[in-house]
C-alpha cells in the first residue's frame, strides 16, 4: 500500500475525462419473466404496471433511463454492499465493463461463487441463456484507478474479498464530484477494465444501444461461454478464479 492519503483534494487533482461503452450481462428471462403467468400481452403489461406499483419510487434523476441502467439507484438498503458500495442506506452504483468477455468473466465468477457457497446443489444440464448489453457512459469527472498516482495503491484497489478501501474511496469520489471510476477487473483473467457509474447523469444512453446472446455452461470441468454472434467461445477452468479463497476450496465433484 502506498503512503497516499487520498484526501478530497488528492483526489480532486486525479478528475479527467472518460467517455467510452459500457457492457453488463444478464439473464436472458428477464425480458419474459412475467410473461408465464399471464394469458397475452395486454395482461402482461397490467401485471407490470401492478408490480411498478410496488417498487420504491425510481431517483427523479434516472427517471429517463431504462430499468436495466436505473434498478441499481432504485433499491435501498443496500443488503450486503459490493466493491464501491457499502450496505446499507447508500448511493446507487451500477457496474459495467469495457468488453463484453470481461462482463462475461464477472458473471462466470458470481455462478462459481454461488456454487462454492451451496455445496449441495448440482451443477445445471444445460446452459443458462444471458444478453449482453451496452450502453455508452461519459463525464469530464472520472477517476481511473489504472492510471496515474491511483495506480500506486492497486494492491488495495483489487483485493479479491476486502472492499473497505474501494468503498471509502468512492465515498470521497462522491464528495469530490466523480460520477466513474475506473478499475481493473479483479475477476477478467485477461485483467480488462470495469467501470462502476456512480450517478445517472453519466449515461450518455437512456437505453441499451448493442445487444449480444451469450450461453454459459458451468460444469464439474470449469465453465464455457459461447457468444452467438459475432462467434466466440470462451472458457474457464477450475484455477481460473483460485485468487479468491472462496472460489478456491470449491468442491467440483457433485
Amino acid at each position: 500500500m502506498s503512503s497516499h492519503t487520498w484526501t478530497r483534494d488528492a483526489l480532486r487533482s486525479e478528475l479527467s475525462h472518460f467517455q467510452a461503452p459500457a457492457w453488463r450481462l444478464v439473464e436472458a428471462q428477464h425480458v419474459v419473466s412475467t410473461l408465464s403467468l399471464v394469458d397475452n400481452l395486454e395482461e402482461q403489461t397490467l401485471l407490470e404496471d401492478i408490480l411498478e406499483e410496488t417498487k420504491p419510487p425510481i431517483p427523479v434523476d434516472c427517471q429517463h433511463l431504462d430499468y436495466l441502467l436505473s434498478t441499481p439507484f432504485r433499491y435501498r438498503p443496500y443488503p450486503y454492499g459490493s466493491r464501491f458500495r457499502k450496505p446499507g442506506l447508500t448511493p446507487g452504483v451500477w457496474y459495467g465493463a469495457e468488453q463484453p468477455e470481461t462482463a462475461v468473466a464477472e458473471m462466470v465468477f458470481y455462478r462459481f461463487l454461488f456454487y462454492a457457497e451451496s455445496p449441495d446443489t448440482p451443477f445445471p444440464d444445460h446452459p443458462a441463456n444471458y444478453t449482453a448489453f451496452s450502453v455508452g457512459v461519459g463525464t469530464a469527472s472520472a477517476l481511473d484507478l489504472t492510471a496515474g498516482a491511483l495506480d500506486d495503491d492497486r494492491e488495495i484497489w483489487t483485493d479479491p474479498v476486502d472492499y473497505v478501501a474501494c468503498q471509502d474511496l468512492a465515498d470521497t469520489a462522491r464528495e469530490v464530484g466523480a460520477e466513474i471510476i475506473r478499475f481493473q477487473s479483479v475477476r477478467d483473467p485477461a485483467g480488462g477494465a470495469n467501470l462502476a457509474v456512480l450517478t445517472c447523469g453519466a449515461f450518455r444512453d437512456s437505453a441499451p444501444v448493442s445487444r449480444q446472446s451469450w450461453r454459459i455452461r458451468i460444469r464439474s470441468s470449469g465453465a464455457q461461454a459461447i457468444r452467438d454472434y459475432p462467434r466466440l467461445g470462451v472458457e474457464f477452468g477450475r484455477d481460473g478464479f483460485d485468487l479468491d479463497p472462496r472460489i478456491k476450496g470449491m468442491d467440483w465433484e457433485r
